[in-house]
């Protein structure tokens, strides 16, 4: 099922947010060599917020006007996001455990990328509003966790344990590449070393060796503990929660179109 279809509307909106996202994560790479990067992204962030959230509106219009999304498609995003948000209180981070992924890449495999990117998206908006997590970095959360869900709608087709073990492969490694890119929005802007800290101007190589090093030896643990609680959770209990989801679509009836009558 796909409540939010990427048409050409919603093709626009889904690309000009992912070319903000690379921009806001990318930019500290293209400096020219020996520029000093004496800011953080807290000066930019604010920037970020105001482009991001126009953009996820206009997605949603976009389908509510061509009729691609109902009521009862954004009633399920906004259910699926104060669940997710409401996680986030659970388990704020402490040791990487943040059960909010399950939800945000169940509900993108149940409903699609677009809805996948949205939930994503908003999930980490609500649970910043509910744990005070609002900063710099929370714009950076929204655009990596979108891209989580997003690609969670784009995994294969398979039914079962096969699809068990789909999403719960896809939500480990996606656990481990959120923190990798998250670690971009502070990295640039701080001196850890010579091994570990960014060159302006450098290669791409040399600068990504230098990440990598300093993502295995700070991050990387952290991250895992993200990792083995999705993989875990969907291993367990992922049949039944995709089936829940599905049993809610369908009672929903999101694809009946509407008949009046008199």
């Amino acid at each position: 099922m796909n409540l939010v279809p990427v048409r050409l509307r919603s093709s626009i909106a889904l690309a000009a947010v992912f070319a903000v996202g690379i921009v806001a994560f990318g930019w500290p790479f293209l400096v020219e060599p020996g520029a000093a990067l004496d800011t953080s992204h807290s000066g930019d962030a604010p920037f970020v917020f105001v482009v991001l959230l126009p953009l996820l509106a206009a997605l949603v219009l976009a389908e509510l006007t061509s009729g691609g999304m109902d009521a009862k498609a954004v009633a399920m995003l906004g259910m699926l996001a104060a669940v997710g948000g409401a996680l986030r209180a659970l388990g704020p981070g402490t040791a990487g455990i943040e059960p909010t992924f399950v939800v945000i890449v169940l509900g993108g495999r149940v409903f699609g990328r677009g809805f996948g990117f949205l939930l994503g998206a908003v999930t980490l908006f609500v649970g910043a509003l509910i744990t005070g997590g609002v900063g710099p970095w929370l714009p950076f959360q929204m655009l990596a966790a979108g891209w989580v869900g997003f690609f969670a709608g784009t995994l294969p087709p398979a039914r079962g344990r096969a699809e068990v073990l789909l999403v719960a492969g896809y939500a480990a490694v996606a656990s481990l590449v959120f923190g990798l890119v998250m670690n971009l929005w502070f990295w640039p802007f701080a001196s850890y070393g010579p091994e570990v800290s960014y060159v302006a101007g450098d290669s791409f190589a040399g600068n990504g060796g230098r990440y990598l090093l300093f993502y295995v030896t700070t991050s990387l643990p952290w991250d895992l503990g993200r990792a083995v609680l999705c993989l875990a959770v969907i291993l367990l209990a992922g049949a039944a929660l995709l089936r829940a989801l599905r049993r809610a679509a369908r009672r929903a009836a999101f694809d009946a179109p509407v008949v009046f009558q008199r």
